[in-house]
């Protein structure tokens, strides 16, 4: 029988609070949508952002136990899937590859091919493409497969996204529900979808699908769901001088609280398992916003993690992309231009204070006009409080 692999990418998380540091380095030691005039700069100013960022990113992470539950989390969904995969008849090694910390994907690469897997399925724990998320893995991986001899001999599939996958959907109406039927009048409760934000241009000049996607997946939520309840889509985490995708998160909750909303189940939309943008931004800073703006029971619906039909939905997707025509890393979407560095009318900042939520690439499109700025030695970091 031939041996079957499957990598699910993800983005990885400070295991301790010793991580912090080094983790947000190789946050923004990463070049792909940085680029700066000189390449020897690169390193060093991510030196210099990470060390004055590491001490407010350990707070925040103390407040969730002190790390990232993402590594701990994301293996126990690797090992519930390999368990459903042979319980339907499939033998499958798992592999687990984190974009900017261990196990990195490199490491899963090296592990794979030491194995000698002659099929894989790459599979991103991102249900909604991106060009920043999903994206950013393909194309390491890309690289990798043109270095690497030994990989050529490897057939793969990829799985640009899945956001429609029908026990997806069915594990996040069940999750929903659940939080629901713990309000006296469930029909009446707002939900909230809170999805991870881009930068507008990323959609309007690079192509990036991710709002289609997530706005298609919302609906397609609710319509599953199919309860009588309002709904909201908004998006957290922006950070930087360039707008980003609207609403945001901080302004929905206000606004709706100013319309007299008391009850509300916040939906992590772009997320399948508990880390610091659930466990500290969702529950812990918009929590906040929303008290502060009247709405007075807040509950948030979790992660899948390993829920099983979750688990059941990234089985299936690994049975179909077995059994599918090749999709090769160079076909899936990627970025078809640059996009701009600087916003083209007016200005627009805005800051959390979570680690994670600069979810790698897309945080760091804010920060080039910032290192720019840095260059021409005008001090606007200082000027905005992130050195």
């Amino acid at each position: 029988m031939d041996r079957v692999g499957v990598l699910l990418l993800n983005l990885g998380g400070p295991d301790k609070l010793e991580d912090v540091g080094p983790f947000l380095y190789n946050l923004f030691s990463d070049p792909e949508i940085i680029r700066l005039p000189f390449s020897w700069l690169q390193r060093p100013l991510a030196w210099l952002i990470a060390s004055r960022r590491t001490q407010k990113s350990q707070e925040n992470y103390k407040q969730i136990g002190g790390g990232s539950p993402l590594r701990r989390i994301t293996e126990a969904q690797g090992e519930a899937l390999k368990e459903q995969l042979q319980a339907l008849g499939q033998e499958a090694n798992i592999y687990v590859g984190m974009r900017y910390w261990h196990p990195y994907t490199e490491e899963a690469i090296a592990q794979l091919t030491q194995d000698n897997i002659e099929h894989l399925v790459i599979l991103p724990l991102y249900p909604q493409f991106s060009i920043s998320t999903s994206g950013s893995s393909f194309r390491l991986l890309d690289k990798l497969w043109q270095q690497d001899p030994k990989l050529q001999p490897i057939e793969y599939k990829v799985i640009p996204s899945w956001y429609k996958q029908p026990s997806y959907l069915q594990a996040m109406a069940e999750l929903i529900a659940q939080e629901l039927d713990q309000f006296p009048n469930p029909d009446s409760v707002h939900v909230f979808f809170s999805a991870h934000g881009v930068p507008k241009n990323y959609v309007e000049e690079a192509g990036d699908p991710y709002q289609q996607e997530i706005e298609e997946c919302t609906a397609l939520i609710m319509q599953t769901l199919n309860r009588p309840n309002e709904h909201t889509l908004a998006y957290q985490s922006r950070v930087g001088p360039v707008e980003w995708l609207q609403p945001y998160t901080e302004d929905a909750l206000k606004e709706l609280g100013a319309t007299g909303v008391k009850d509300l189940v916040v939906v992590p939309i772009s997320f399948v398992s508990e880390h610091i943008e659930t466990l500290q931004e969702i529950d812990i800073e918009y929590r906040e916003v929303a008290e502060e703006s009247g709405i007075e029971n807040f509950r948030r619906v979790p992660a899948p993690n390993t829920h099983p039909l979750f688990i059941r939905a990234l089985a299936d997707l690994v049975l179909d992309a077995l059994e599918s025509p090749s999709l090769k890393l160079s076909q899936v979407n990627q970025m078809k231009k640059k996009v701009r560095i600087y916003p083209p009318e007016r200005w627009e900042w805005g800051m959390t204070t979570s680690a994670e939520v600069w979810n790698g690439r897309i945080a760091m499109l804010g920060f080039i006009a910032l290192i720019i700025e840095l260059i021409t030695g005008r001090g606007l970091l200082h000027m905005i409080g992130i050195l």
